[in-house]
Order: C-alpha cells, then structure tokens, then sequence
C-alpha cells in the first residue's frame, strides 16, 4: 500500500480556527506516519501583522504528523495564489496531495478516506479529485458517489489532474457559454456557480475554487464524495475571504469511518438531484432570480 498522501494546509490570520484544524487532523489514525507542509500568507496590513505571527507559532508547534514543515510568505499572496502556488509546489514533488483550509475540521477517519480514494482511483483520468465534505441534505446518499467538477472544502488530487486547472477564468467562462453549459453548471439555477465565476473574473473575490471546479466540470471530470461528511467549515463566521454568517452548510463531522469501494465512475444523478434540491432550499428570493436570469441567458433566451 502506498505511503499516506502529503498534507498541504493553507492559513492566514486565524491562530484559534488553525488550532482547531490541527487537533481535528492529528487525531487521525494516519496522521503520525503523514508529512504536513502549513503555508502561512503574509499579512495584507500592518493590524494583521499580531494574527499572522500568532498563526505561525500555531503553525510551528503543531505535533503528531510524521514531518512538519512550515513555508511562510513575506508578502500577502492572497488565497487563491496561494493555494495555486503550494499546490503546485506540493504535486511537484509528489505524485498527490491532501489540501486542507485552516477553517476546516476533520472526521478521525478523514485520512483514510481520503488515503484509499487517492489509491483507488490513482490511475482512473476520469476521476479529478476526493473530497471530504458533503453537503447536509437531509437525505440518504450512496456510502460513495462521483459528482461531476470538483470541489474545496478537505480535498486531494494527483498530479495528472491538476494540470486540467486552468487560471484564467475568462476562458473557463467563455467555453461554457459557448457549450451552452452555464445552466448545467449551476445545478439548474439552484447554485450560482457562473455568477461565481463572473465575480472572479471582475475581481468580486479571489476564488480558486470556481476555477478548478469549472476547468474539471468542462473537461466532464468526475469528484469522489463520502455519503457522510466527514468534514465541518468552522469558517462560516464571517472570519474568512469568502465565508459569511450562516449555519446552512454545519454538521457535524461523521463519527463512521466511509466504506472506499469500486463503484461505476459516472456522476449519481440521485446525489445530483439531492445537492440541486438543497441548494433550492437555501437560497435566497434574489439569488433563485438571478439563477432563473442564468439558466435563462445559458439558453440563449
């Protein structure tokens, strides 16, 4: 069996949420036998300059993992250039990483999950990534299921699909128009990916995110997900770049460990269909507008 995956955890001016994310990860299993690299951006102001150090000696006294590197950032690179650029630096010198946010906290079984997804699917090209988190439905989901695209919340992927990334947003959105898929890729109008996409270009927000989820949805690129989440965003606080008040998308890490078996390599549609209608539920009056507006404009209406 292949050696635990690499760790790669990206942080900024959050000392307490980082603290949190370390503990979650060193409880698992395979965290003592798993190198972890932290990048800490630097600060954008002088006020943040307290934080961020506070954040580096979280970063340096982290215990339990097999190594512990810790790569800091003079600058502020912001959060999309950041991740682009440690992920990058990651899969260089590993065949697959492990990507881990700073606001996130994980199951115990969260390596292992994401150690035998990497494994298993290591040489299958229609399969971008593993991811960790799942949204809470509310309804039953298959113990694992592929959705097409990708996402950022606990992931990993290889280094062959990560050159299916591509930076420029402006491309990204062009050939989904052109393909006619912008409807497709926001679920229907239930989520408003492309406006997302639109928002990044315009330089609305900083997402990394949208770029990798879109380059892989139009390369029909496929995304493991757990039937259980077995990840929680503690970021929803309004502390994050993107992340606001809300409660709409916690729950609770799952106390049971994910059964990682083969299954077909297509996109559930049952899952689908329990994603679009949790997102149906949790928008808002404007935001079902605007994805009416969205599937109108990706029909040509």
């Amino acid at each position: 069996m292949p050696a635990p995956s690499p760790i790669a955890l990206f942080a900024f001016n959050r000392p307490q949420h980082l603290a949190r994310t370390l503990a979650a990860l060193a409880d698992c299993p395979e965290a003592r036998l798993t190198s972890l690299t932290i990048y800490c951006d630097g600060p954008r102001r002088d006020a943040d300059n307290e934080a961020v150090a506070a954040v580096r000696a979280v970063a340096q006294a982290a215990q339990g993992f097999g190594s512990l590197a810790v790569v800091t950032s003079d600058a502020n690179l912001g959060l999309a250039a950041s991740i682009i650029r440690g992920v990058g630096a990651q899969l260089a010198a590993s065949e697959r990483v492990i990507v881990i946010e700073d606001d996130l906290v994980v199951s115990p079984h969260f390596l292992r999950y994401m150690n035998q997804g990497l494994d298993l699917y290591a040489d299958e090209p229609r399969v971008a990534s593993i991811h960790g988190y799942t949204y809470p439905t509310g309804e039953a989901l298959p113990e694992t299921f592929f959705q097409r695209g990708a996402d950022c919340w606990g992931w990993a992927t290889w280094a062959r699909a990560w050159r299916h990334f591509e930076p420029d947003g402006g491309k990204l959105l062009a050939r989904l128009q052109q393909r006619r898929l912008t409807r497709q890729f926001d679920l229907e109008g239930s989520c408003p990916n492309t406006r997302m996409l639109e928002d990044q270009i315009a330089g609305r927000n900083d997402s990394w995110a949208i770029r990798w989820h879109a380059a892989c949805f139009l390369d029909e690129l496929l995304t493991l997900y757990p039937g259980r989440t077995l990840v929680e965003n503690i970021g929803n606080d309004s502390s994050g770049t993107h992340c606001r008040t809300t409660d709409n998308y916690t729950g609770a890490p799952s106390g049971e460990t994910i059964a990682v078996r083969p299954i077909p390599v297509e996109e559930s549609r049952a899952a689908r269909e329990a994603f679009r209608r949790f997102h149906r539920r949790n928008q808002s009056l404007r935001q079902r507008v605007r994805g009416v507006l969205a599937g109108a404009m990706s029909l040509g209406h």
